[in-house]
């Protein structure tokens, strides 16, 4: 039997699409996520002067869409850093986590 649904905007009835059962692994356990808003990133420091808080420049290669050339994007985060352990031209770890001021949204993973 065939099962239509009916679209009130466009007035049309339209064949109701079937859906594929989901897929289920045999492990039930998922894997571990770092941090609630986002993974860990990698960069380098690049400023110390405000305190506790550092700039981390965090480089990345994206394939341009329609040339499909790699380049390399660098973007600026601010980093919470109590007591101002990093140094400049450091590479170090970053994770996401709460809002800690209005343009600081990252922690200091590892030095």
């Amino acid at each position: 039997m065939i099962s239509y649904k009916y679209n009130m905007t466009t007035r049309v009835a339209t064949r109701a699409r079937k859906r594929a059962p989901a897929k289920v692994e045999a492990s039930s356990a998922p894997a571990p996520t770092p941090a609630k808003g986002g993974g860990i990133l990698s960069g380098v420091v690049v400023s110390t002067k405000m305190r506790d808080t550092i700039v981390v420049a965090v480089t990345r290669f994206v394939q341009h869409p329609k040339y499909r050339k790699f380049m390399r994007m660098t973007k600026r985060y601010h980093v919470h850093d109590p007591g101002n352990t990093a140094k400049e031209g450091e590479t170090v770890q970053i994770a996401a986590c709460r809002p800690i001021s209005k343009t600081k949204a990252f922690r200091l993973v590892r030095p």
